[in-house]
């Protein structure tokens, strides 16, 4: 059943929750960039512009130690992480092109291997959603067959009203509890009215028709006309809501350290250079190539999906001005 929330008692929600102990994570301002980041009130919650950076750090950080070991003499002792103390989380504000991609990420984290650590930080993780009502030129979820209204992947969506407050519907039982635990700040419905969506300026793509075009076209001068230019920089990943590659590594000495989970990139050099000094994707070109496979075959190859929700991030971060969204155009006029 649809409920409404007016933004004051949205804000006294979200203080009721940080006053339960609850990590309460929601898009914020950090010296004037907006960043998805643990709230200490309400008060510091932006929900005017789309983070600079995606909210599956929220499950998947940055960097994390996974393990931590010590030697004494000729013993070594390890000591595993305690993933039972992540903190119940709630990720307020996050938008659909963010949402949609959390069901991407749980698909290969639950794959062949459990990944505790972020299957652990999903368990315990309620995801409010909300609608997007305004769009730029890099925006383009519309045309991977999302919409700016999309709950996919949200436990609670809202959708903006007319006049003010919210919308609030359900997709869950985290939602539905998450209501029922604090019911007198929600209202009936009643004849609200809800902003209109951003419509996204791009054109539909045809999935199918691109996937078929890489399937036959791994080697083709078209890769180099588009990706010599590419730093290599691996900004396209980081900002990504669905990149989701990463390196292990210990680090530090002999006798004490920690085995640590970083994320990395296809786009850098080392990422598939062999302990022999062998790169098979010694050129630039052949990078940004995986890139496109990996978003546009190989992981709908394995899951039946596709690897973009159309945030537009990786267009506003590339340093050389690479855009995928004109990248996948060409390919669909192909």
């Amino acid at each position: 059943m649809r409920k409404i929330i007016s933004e004051q008692n949205l804000n006294a929600l979200l203080d009721s929750l940080i006053r339960e102990g609850k990590r309460v994570v929601a898009p914020r301002l950090h010296s004037g960039t907006p960043l998805y980041a643990p709230l200490a009130g309400s008060g510091d919650m932006n929900l005017e512009e789309i983070p600079r950076r995606s909210a599956k750090e929220a499950f998947f950080p940055v960097c994390e130690d996974i393990l931590a070991y010590e030697k004494e003499g000729l013993q070594v002792r390890v000591k595993d992480v305690d993933t039972s103390a992540f903190p119940e989380t709630v990720l307020v504000g996050v938008h659909p092109c963010d949402a949609a991609a959390i069901p991407v990420l749980d698909a290969v984290f639950s794959w062949d291997y459990k990944d505790e650590f972020f299957l652990e930080r999903r368990r315990k993780t309620t995801v409010v959603g909300i609608a997007c009502t305004t769009s730029d030129d890099a925006c383009f979820c519309t045309a991977v067959g999302l919409s700016p209204s999309q709950p996919k992947g949200s436990d609670l969506f809202l959708t903006p009203l007319i006049g003010g407050g919210y919308a609030c519907e359900a997709h869950s039982e985290k939602g539905e509890a998450l209501v029922a635990s604090h019911q007198a700040l929600f209202g009936e419905s009643g004849n609200a009215e809800p902003m209109a969506a951003a419509a996204p300026p791009a054109e539909a793509f045809d999935l199918k028709k691109i996937k078929a075009w890489l399937d036959e076209h791994f080697e083709d001068p078209y890769w180099e006309t588009i990706a010599t230019r590419c730093a290599g920089c691996g900004v396209c990943a980081f900002v990504c809501p669905a990149c989701h590659c990463f390196d292990i590594v210990d680090e530090g000495t002999e006798r004490k350290g920690s085995r640590r989970k970083s994320w990395d990139a296809c786009g850098f050099w080392k990422f598939t250079q062999h302990a022999s000094g062998h790169n098979p994707r010694d050129l630039q070109p052949k990078r940004y190539r995986n890139r496109i496979m990996h978003k546009f075959k190989y992981y709908d190859d394995k899951f039946g999906q596709t690897l973009c929700t159309g945030c537009g991030r990786c267009i506003r971060a590339c340093p050389v001005g690479i855009d995928i969204a004109a990248i996948l155009s060409d390919i669909n006029k192909k």
